[in-house]
């Protein structure tokens, strides 16, 4: 696997606990920019940001609009809020309409992730009620990126796990253990 510039981790209900674990384990020489989108709706709970920066050892930002990617941190997606990649590597945020009754949308940030990053770009799919995300990994992978489903027999919520897959948006099937080794392998 090529060595990304960004990475997506991406879910719903039940992806909370796994991506924090996830994160977690990650050493402060990560130098891949990590992008977390999770639904979460527009009364959650705003202290996520100093939840995670105090068990991670990478700082963990809430991303301001127009906040430009830069390596070596993790990016969380805020609430209420659709999240584009801009081709300059900058975040922008939208009110739209919610997608799938989501905002933000995991397909969209994944399909503008990838207009930007293309054969860059690693995104992983969690847990989740809905098939969000299932698209946006089927663009990521048609633009050579790296795509990974979380299994879904360890899945909390098997739907979005199960919607990649039967689009065929995956390159592997991964338990989250082979995840963590994964992702632990591009460190440096």
């Amino acid at each position: 696997m090529k060595k990304p510039e960004l990475i997506i981790l991406a879910g719903s209900a039940g992806s909370f606990q796994v991506i924090f674990k996830l994160i977690n384990a990650l050493p402060a020489n990560f130098l891949v920019s990590i992008l977390i989108v999770i639904h979460r709706g527009k009364t959650a709970n705003h202290n996520i940001e100093d939840l995670w920066n105090n068990a991670s050892k990478i700082l963990v930002k809430e991303i301001n609009d127009k906040d430009e990617i830069k390596k070596s941190t993790i990016y969380l997606c805020p609430p209420d809020y659709h999240l584009l990649i801009e081709k300059e590597k900058i975040f922008s945020l939208d009110a739209s309409e919610p997608i799938m009754f989501s905002r933000p949308s995991i397909d969209l940030t994944m399909q503008s992730a990838s207009a930007v990053y293309k054969d860059k770009l690693l995104a992983i799919l969690f847990s989740g009620a809905n098939r969000d995300g299932a698209k946006g990994m089927l663009e990521i992978k048609n633009q050579g990126g790296e795509t990974i489903v979380q299994n879904p027999e360890e899945a909390e919520v098997e739907t979005m796990p199960l919607a990649a897959i039967s689009l065929n948006a995956y390159t592997q099937i991964l338990k989250i253990k082979e995840i963590e080794n994964l992702l632990l392998s591009l460190v440096g």
